[in-house]
């Protein structure tokens, strides 16, 4: 078997895209893996498709030699865009060897651990407060609207959710993102009180809605510096929360504040490889490692595991994309042993559904693995092709 065609198709996602990597084979097998651009990657499939130039004519199943290989070409700069180009391939050439072997991706690591993977409800009130008119749903005005929204989340059987800061102003709930750039107050980012009672408000709201069994975390992603984290932790222990999620690149600052905060800190979403999370477990600075399989690729992420599970620390995926990195995701929740939550986003534009050739199935707020060939899940061509990007 040798590989005889790679290609990147981009789709328009509403507020962002979805991009995939198709890698066709000699024998009619083809692998696919989604990643995104997105997420502070812009130029990503071009990186993919430079790299991807020396696959033509290779046999694509000794992966980890293949993989191995692109890390030593881009070693000079390692990490960032080339290291999640790098995922990319790794992802779409598992799905390559499983379908030839006719097994799914988590058997070639041993799994599944599990079969049922419980997941949380992402991004709960945030898109809709942003985003409703692309998702086809009514907007979030209220911090009543939010309660009522929590409340039919836990009726459609989720046990988890997940929110961010959603201040009030001018009448209606609108977007916190001073970390992103994308509303008032960076590069200083520092705390206010309007900040800390926004945080209040929203996980009230999420907590009289959901109930008290409900499992309750808060993203504050890269929104403050150390100073300002703390004081949300502190703040917010009242809610009983799962988890309260952070975003910095200091291991030690982030010690700090699970030293003192009040509730479990996950955080690492954006690192890439072992090299990137050593240090901060060195550092025993948060208590749920959040590993992006799509940044890293399933291989490397499985190792990572491996290596958080000596500190004695379980692993969540960061997912918030489309179907198929959700299959992915849940692939690598079925293949390590400490595993704490899945993340996964119901919300999204209203034709997210038609890129896919399978949707994940969710029952009590689970996925329920699949067990077809490969991630169990393929690429609508022609559905992507239909929605090229706006820009």
């Amino acid at each position: 078997m040798k590989i005889s065609a790679v290609e990147t198709l981009r789709a328009d996602a509403g507020w962002r895209l979805f991009s995939f990597l198709k890698i066709t084979t000699d024998s009619g097998i083809v692998g696919w893996s989604e990643y995104n651009e997105s997420f502070g990657s812009a130029g990503l499939s071009g990186v993919i498709d430079a790299l991807t130039v020396t696959l033509i004519g290779k046999d694509p199943r000794p992966v980890e030699r293949i993989i191995s290989t692109l890390h030593v070409l881009t070693r000079q700069s390692r990490g960032g865009i080339n290291h999640q180009a790098i995922a990319a391939i790794e992802n779409a050439l598992l799905d390559i060897k499983a379908k030839d072997l006719g097994i799914p991706v988590y058997a070639l690591f041993g799994g599944p651990v599990r079969d049922r993977i419980p997941v949380y409800w992402s991004h709960t009130g945030t898109y809709r407060v942003r985003n409703a008119e692309l998702m086809g749903v009514k907007p979030l005005v209220t911090f009543d609207d939010l309660a009522r929204h929590c409340e039919d989340i836990r009726k459609q059987g989720f046990h988890a959710l997940k929110t961010n800061i959603i201040p009030f102003r001018d009448g209606k709930l609108v977007p916190f993102n001073p970390g992103f750039g994308r509303t008032p107050g960076w590069p200083e980012l520092n705390w206010d009180h309007a900040a800390v009672r926004a945080a209040q408000d929203t996980l009230a709201a999420c907590r009289a809605g959901a109930g008290a069994g409900m499992g309750l975390m808060l993203d504050v992603n890269f929104h403050f510096k150390t100073e300002g984290f703390k004081r949300i932790a502190a703040a917010v222990a009242p809610f009983d929360l799962t988890w309260l999620e952070v975003d910095m690149h200091d291991p030690a600052s982030l010690a700090d504040i699970r030293a003192s905060a009040p509730c479990p800190i996950a955080s690492y979403e954006t690192l890439c490889h072992r090299r990137e999370f050593k240090p901060y477990l060195d550092a025993r600075s948060a208590d749920v490692a959040i590993i992006d399989v799509v940044w890293n690729g399933l291989a490397e992420s499985v190792k990572t595991a491996a290596m958080a599970e000596v500190y004695e620390v379980n692993c969540a995926p960061h997912n918030f994309y489309g179907h198929l990195c959700s299959m992915v995701s849940a692939h690598f929740c079925a293949a390590i042993p400490n595993f704490r939550i899945m993340e996964i986003d119901i919300d999204s534009v209203a034709w997210r559904d038609e890129f896919f050739t399978d949707v994940p199935r969710i029952e009590n707020g689970e996925l329920v693995l699949p067990t077809a060939p490969g991630w169990g899940i393929d690429i609508n061509e022609a559905a992507v092709r239909a929605r090229p990007p706006k820009n």
